[in-house]
């Protein structure tokens, strides 16, 4: 029978909480079950540290004028609205109290289910209820996966692309993780979702310095080579700290490997100094164009066959920004970068790619880089946006590949908006194949016309052929579309 125990929470509440001799520990906290699963009470494994003032500030803090899954009237963060913060609310897994009695602690919700492996995770490994941690997903450890638990890479981009999201809400929010990695993210490429824990440590600059170095692997170089000065010359936890690691972390899900790990060998006698000069002071990107010394062989797949957008990304990141942290991507710009490359991917016509997905390149016959079928390329929409102060005038601004039922949102027709929290996300229209001829359905644009003038009512259908245009009603940031194969 379960023993029930209870907690006292600041505001005041008394919540249950199911106690166990054994609970699960992480490196700071261990953590107790609510009856129903829905939420935890966590305990400090150091008590000393749940006294300490400087932990309490910084957790009230958290939880309120830096909260991102608070709306601003309800004490959270300075600006949020009531949907922004419920829209980070399924993106972090943010602390909800503070916990005072039986001792200082914190109550966080439960994971959603599908962070959680069931049964059918692993054949080689009893899985069944633990927590998807992005590890599972590196490449030391995702053969023990089952192939459908790995998803594909559009759910892959699809993760990054959230994961940027948050990571990019927290740095506005005046906050950096300091232990941004493979261990704070857990992910479900099959549904291409993530969401970001150990929420109670983060860094406010400035006010509240970083609890720990970080993740081997996942610390900035410049981190790293610090930790030989004294403490007071270390470089901390920061914005460009968790810039390293996010791109880390979207290079590992895309690529399946670290993108430092390569075959160069700085030390032969010392490991420990080896690692420290790989991963700091001679850290080399593995794709740097311009030193191949650090190459692996015969990669199969690389950045230049994600697209331009993520392979400038990642050269700014591990080639510019590796060593000169002010140059590395924002996560909005990881953000952007990795939406408009999900608009760009082809699906795969070999019905056994295990990928299912790729980037096409700009020619009529395409191979896919994972299966190596050779496919002829799909059309493609180009939209083009006005430019500013002349008339009539038109550039490029986005490419949208065709695949049947892909969904087009507000982002697709217009330039001023993007696919973030502030978004409407009605559907607007979708593409859709027959007999194959492609087709545009209007699901909720008002004003839309093609290429002769004829206007495409609500629930309306036209036909995609090569050379024709789309146009809205042509205000200033209506977008112009020409379909091209």
């Amino acid at each position: 029978m379960e023993e029930i125990e209870y907690a006292i929470t600041k505001s005041g509440k008394k919540i249950p909480f199911v106690y166990r001799s054994d609970p699960p520990r992480g490196g700071m906290k261990h953590t107790y079950f609510s009856p129903d699963r829905s939420y935890v009470v966590q305990f400090f494994n150091d008590s000393d540290m749940g006294e300490s003032t400087a932990v309490r500030q910084r957790l009230y803090a958290i939880l309120g004028k830096y909260n991102t899954t608070l709306s601003e009237e309800q004490g959270g963060a300075a600006g949020n609205k009531k949907e922004w913060a419920e829209y980070f609310s399924k993106r972090f897994c943010w602390p909800m109290d503070i916990v005072v009695e039986p001792e200082f602690g914190i109550v966080c919700p439960t994971y959603p289910k599908r962070f959680f492996f069931d049964k059918s995770a692993s054949d080689l490994l009893n899985l069944n209820g633990k927590d998807k941690k992005s590890t599972w997903y590196t490449e030391k450890y995702r053969n023990y996966l089952n192939p459908s638990e790995l998803g594909n890479l559009k759910g892959i981009l699809q993760v990054s692309f959230m994961l940027a999201q948050s990571v990019r809400r927290m740095h506005q929010a005046g906050l950096a993780h300091s232990d941004l990695s493979c261990n704070n993210v857990l992910i479900d490429p099959k549904s291409g979702t993530c969401i970001v824990i150990d929420i109670d440590s983060l860094v406010v600059p400035d006010i509240f310095p970083p609890m720990v170095v970080g993740t081997k692997g996942y610390i900035a170089p410049e981190v790293l080579q610090s930790l030989v000065q004294h403490r007071g010359q270390r470089v901390g936890a920061s914005v460009y700290t968790d810039l390293y690691a996010l791109a880390v972390l979207i290079y590992e899900y895309i690529f399946c490997r670290h993108p430092l790990k390569g075959n160069k060998v700085y030390d032969a006698y010392s490991e420990k100094r080896n690692y420290f000069l790989q991963m700091g002071e001679k850290a080399l990107f593995i794709e740097n164009p311009e030193d191949c010394s650090n190459h692996i062989q015969n990669m199969p797949f690389t950045i230049q066959h994600m697209g331009k957008p993520l392979e400038k990304l990642f050269l700014r990141a591990f080639v510019e920004g590796l060593h000169c942290p002010q140059k590395r991507p924002t996560a909005m710009e990881w953000e952007r970068g990795l939406s408009i490359t999900l608009d760009l991917l082809q699906k795969c016509s070999n019905t056994k790619c295990i990928q299912k997905w790729f980037v096409p390149e700009q020619k009529q016959n395409v191979k896919c880089p994972f299966c190596g079928t050779i496919q002829k390329r799909t059309p493609f929409l180009q939209s083009y946006c006005h430019i500013a102060q002349k008339q009539g005038h038109w550039k490029p601004f986005s490419k949208i590949q065709f695949y049947s039922e892909k969904m087009l949102y507000n982002w697709h027709f217009f330039d001023n908006v993007y696919p973030n929290e502030k978004a409407d996300k009605t559907e607007c229209a979708v593409i859709l194949q027959n007999n194959g001829k492609w087709f545009l359905k209007n699901k909720n644009i008002l004003g839309l016309y093609n290429g002769k003038g004829d206007f495409i009512p609500l629930d309306g259908m036209t036909e995609l052929k090569k050379g024709d245009f789309l146009k809205g009603n042509m205000t200033e940031h209506d977008l112009m579309f020409h379909v091209i194969e």
